[in-house]
């Protein structure tokens, strides 16, 4: 990165430490795919991205590191060239499923120019008798929930919403318009933050070195209280997930399947659709522990990260990285499914009240303004406590048009941090919904096969459901 000392806008500690978690093993990039069932013009897409995109300041801005006294910031890129953000590509002939695997999977490994903006789309010509559109934005940009709205913003709900010949002047935008995607917020986030500075700004070391916990007592009980039992966790187990990582990602995605199905089953057995979509997770992941052979699974638990959005209900907000983590612990040692599923809706509810979120939250935003040496801690903390990062989020529910075209499905992938070698992502969209996994090529090298198990597991609950009527 180049220097720019004191020009410029800083980054905010959470979105500095995002920044900084990334290495050539584990890239910081949030990667979407978009498939159309028409082929897309390319000239209308980028007038799409010039009208809706690139308004938003963030996107022609590009990081300077601001010398040993100053953090990373923001600084206009006076030589921003939509070329270099917007490129054109053709997959071989007939194209389908595994040629856009391979190649977003290629895309997932390649490193974003630190020299300039860090964001790119690829226009794919021929895909399926249509077009696909793969986007990758860096993390320290934004949450998953803020650069969604941002890619929804440049969509329509009819064919003809998107009018091309009209184009707007570029505005000081640095917030997204879009789609409200609810998840889980911690309703103690509001009193919990008040008191977590101090906690947490200490809390970081303390992670590291748990004897330290004892002093924060007093600076705010519950969230030394959380810390306590986050540094108290034992490692996850070592198991075929977990190893040293090699630069090469391998993404995958399941076929789609039908929301409506899956809510009815959830209902039928007083779970949400998070739930069963979660259990259907857990047991691929157990499947693919026993296809490695893991001896010893009875019992054994394997933790997620999650993360949950704690920007607050209301109209859109900023641009930037406003989530905490929580940990879910998965019991991929349970034999059935159904044991497997009230196990989890147990450990979600729990979740559900917990401050865990929040006080992870302030972790981030101390790891961002952190010396190295913390950092490194915290990032080791984070990786030894959990196998894999899992996402869920709930996309629109209508089909939507961009440049014209309909929106046949949509998928992302989350970044893996803290050196964590499986991603999953579960997305809905339009009364679909299906799972995306991103793994380390040495660690899972086929996540087709966890696509595969969990494509039977949501089917044996889909008919299940089907049985009952």
């Amino acid at each position: 990165m180049v220097l720019g000392f004191g020009k410029g806008e800083a980054l905010s500690n959470v979105d500095a430490a995002w920044l900084h978690m990334e290495d050539r093993t584990n890239l910081m990039v949030i990667t979407a795919v978009m498939a159309f069932h028409e082929p897309l013009v390319f000239d209308e897409v980028k007038t799409v991205l010039e009208d809706r995109f690139i308004c938003y300041d963030r996107f022609r801005q590009r990081i300077v590191e601001g010398g040993p006294l100053m953090g990373p910031r923001w600084v206009e890129d006076e030589h921003f060239n939509m070329k270099s953000h917007l490129i054109r590509l053709g997959l071989p002939k007939p194209a389908d499923k595994d040629e856009l695997e391979e190649l977003v999977s290629t895309l997932a490994s390649t490193p974003l120019d630190p020299t300039k903006p860090l964001w790119q789309f690829h226009f794919i010509d021929n895909y399926r008798g249509g077009s696909a559109l793969i986007g990758r934005i860096h993390h320290c940009i934004g949450d998953g929930i803020a650069l969604i709205r941002v890619l929804l913003s440049m969509t329509d709900d009819s064919p003809t919403g998107h009018q091309p010949t009209r184009k707007r002047r570029r505005r000081r935008r640095t917030h997204a318009a879009g789609f409200w995607l609810p998840e889980v917020v911690n309703d103690a986030f509001y009193t919990v933050r008040r008191i977590t500075g101090n906690v947490v700004d200490s809390g970081v070391e303390a992670l590291a070195t748990p004897g330290k916990l004892a002093a924060l007592a007093n600076e705010g009980a519950k969230a030394a209280g959380v810390l306590a039992r986050l540094a108290s966790m034992p490692a996850d187990p070592k198991t075929c997930f977990k190893g040293q990582l090699a630069t090469q990602k391998r993404c995958a995605w399941s076929e789609i399947m039908p929301l409506e199905s899956v809510k009815t089953f959830g209902k039928e057995v007083g779970a949400t659709l998070n739930d069963v979509l979660l259990a259907g997770v857990c047991g691929a992941l157990r499947h693919y522990l026993i296809h490695c052979d893991e001896r010893d699974l009875d019992g054994m638990n394997i933790r997620a990260t999650v993360p949950v959005n704690l920007r607050p209900e209301g109209p859109p907000g900023e641009l930037g990285n406003l989530f905490g983590l929580v940990f879910l612990s998965l019991p991929v040692g349970l034999p059935t499914r159904m044991a497997r599923l009230r196990e989890l809706k147990k450990r979600m509810d729990r979740i559900k009240n917990s401050s865990e979120a929040v006080v992870t939250f302030g972790v981030l935003n101390a790891v961002g303004m952190a010396s190295a040496e913390i950092e490194g801690a915290a990032i080791g903390f984070f990786g030894a406590k959990a196998t894999a990062v899992m996402t869920n989020v709930p996309g629109p529910t209508e089909e939507m048009y961009l440049a014209g075209k309909a929106v046949r499905s949509m998928m992302f992938w989350v970044p893996q941090a803290a050196h964590l070698g499986l991603g999953v992502s579960i997305l809905s969209y339009a009364g679909q919904v299906r799972l995306g996994v991103i793994s380390d090529a040495g660690l899972v090298p086929r996540p087709a096969e966890i696509i595969e198990h969990f494509e039977k597991e949501m089917n044996a609950f889909i008919e299940h459901s089907a049985e009952q009527d």
